[in-house]
């Protein structure tokens, strides 16, 4: 009866989120129901667990969040990120639509723009290209989601997007954590992708179709835009590549926390490594964001940049709000006698005799259940990642190759059709999920079938 009500508690938290409500008001509703049902004072659930689980994520992400969609905006508004956009696209042409328009959402992706600004930047060229060559426009959400929602979020080493960051704070792990490992598995997602697209290009050519007729924002794209170099709007993204590479490297003295123990704060780092990964992008980003500004200011109308600052400060306040919601939804369920049973069943996936296959099946689980990657790991890893630890400790396994499956995990499940990405490419482009969600999907499934290749690979080698 116990893990029924949470059961309950999560179908109905899933089912508002697809319908399209906020999951800030309505997570901490249905963890309070969860809570009601097992006998724990509600008030105290909500205000000493759910909202101190909540602090604590927005404590240690907010300046990720906040950063990053600064400078995501910062891009756009400038125009530097739609030069990246456009120059790749025009340089490999129609023949090659597909490729190119993959590749320019992982340039964005893998530079530190975040995916919704990446969305609205790719797709006016998308569009005109996919026209040019006659491909059909359903094809398009897939083909922006595996640029930037699969290998270039989570796979790769050294992406500066937040699911590549968030194990860093449970495992004391880098962004470049298991980089054979992530390479690889990032390759094939690409390479599987790519197959896919092109499988269901010609089959569309062979029956005939073509982009077909669309009225909905469709994109005018003019000759003349005035838009800065590629080169010159490229440099923004090396400068957090090559900025976040060096403080991750950097010796930070391990003892820099002490004096802030002394004070007793609340919520402290228990180590320096924990925090290292969060320092250098933190970082990266303002040197980008001011890499961008000294080159795209003129570009601005006068107030741009203001306007740019305050609307990706704001902007961020969702993003994280959202997250923080799912964190201390996850918390109180993890307090509640149910979840003991629950818990139990996930630790005793033992697969190879490693926690790598519970770790991912759970991480999977909880975002595909969240609609959110960066949700459902942070709920997976603040309930779990303690006992994969200790699992790992006893036989030998380094924690880098847990940080990637974390990581891989998240971006699986997590685009579902109730996934707040998802509604928000298919709105850009004009289209519906029964058009393209489909091909969305295949991409969901390539990318959630190469963690546990990954995991495999590992296992049959000892790579990382």
């Amino acid at each position: 009866m116990e893990v029924l009500g949470i059961l309950l508690s999560l179908f109905l938290l899933m089912f508002f989120a697809y319908r399209g409500y906020s999951v800030i008001l309505f997570a901490p509703v249905f963890a309070l129901l969860a809570a009601s049902l097992q006998g724990l004072a509600v008030m105290p659930a909500y205000t000493e667990l759910f909202m101190a689980k909540a602090v604590t994520y927005v404590k240690s992400f907010f300046p990720v969040f906040m950063l990053g969609a600064v400078f995501g905006k910062v891009m756009e508004d400038t125009g530097l990120a739609k030069s990246i956009a456009h120059a790749i696209i025009k340089g490999l042409g129609k023949e090659r639509a597909i490729l190119s328009v993959v590749l320019a959402c992982g340039v964005l992706t893998y530079g530190g723009v975040s995916l919704f600004v990446v969305v609205f930047a790719v797709y006016p060229f998308a569009a005109a290209l996919f026209k040019e060559a006659d491909i059909p426009k359903r094809l398009i959400p897939g083909t922006i989601a595996l640029g930037s929602f699969t290998f270039t979020m989570d796979a790769f080493p050294g992406t500066p997007q937040i699911q590549n960051l968030i194990p860093t704070n449970f495992f004391g792990t880098s962004i470049y954590a298991a980089p054979v490992l992530g390479t690889v598995g990032g390759l094939a997602i690409l390479a599987l992708g790519l197959l896919y697209l092109e499988r269901r290009r010609k089959a569309a050519a062979a029956k005939g179709e073509g982009y077909g007729q669309h009225t909905l924002n469709e994109p005018e794209i003019r000759e003349d835009l005035n838009l800065p170099p590629w080169y010159v709007a490229a440099l923004p993204l090396l400068v957090v590549l090559v900025v976040n590479f060096a403080m991750t490297r950097l010796e930070w003295d391990a003892n820099m926390l002490q004096p802030f123990a002394a004070m007793k704060l609340p919520l402290i780092a228990p180590a320096v490594k924990n925090v290292v990964g969060i320092w250098a992008l933190v970082i990266a980003l303002v040197c980008g964001i001011l890499t961008a500004i000294g080159l795209g200011i003129a570009r601005l109308p006068s107030g741009g940049l203001a306007k740019a600052l305050n609307a990706g400060a704001i902007g961020s306040l969702l993003a994280i709000m959202n997250t923080a919601s799912e964190v201390g939804y996850g918390n109180v369920i993890a307090s509640l006698p149910g979840f003991k049973s629950i818990a139990g069943a996930l630790l005793g996936i033992k697969i190879g005799g490693t926690p790598l296959f519970s770790e991912a099946f759970t991480v999977s689980t909880l975002a595909g259940i969240t609609g959110s990657a960066s949700g459902g790991m942070s709920i997976a890893l603040d309930l779990m990642a303690k006992d994969w630890m200790a699992w790992a400790n006893s036989i030998g396994m380094s924690p880098e190759i847990l940080h990637r499956v974390a990581s891989m995990a998240s971006g699986g499940l997590d685009t579902m059709p109730h996934n707040g990405a998802v509604i928000t490419l298919l709105a850009v482009c004009g289209l519906t999920h029964r058009q393209s969600y489909p091909d969305i999907f295949a991409m969901t499934l390539i990318k959630t079938l190469m963690v546990f290749v990954v995991i495999i690979l590992h296992m049959a080698t000892g790579i990382l």
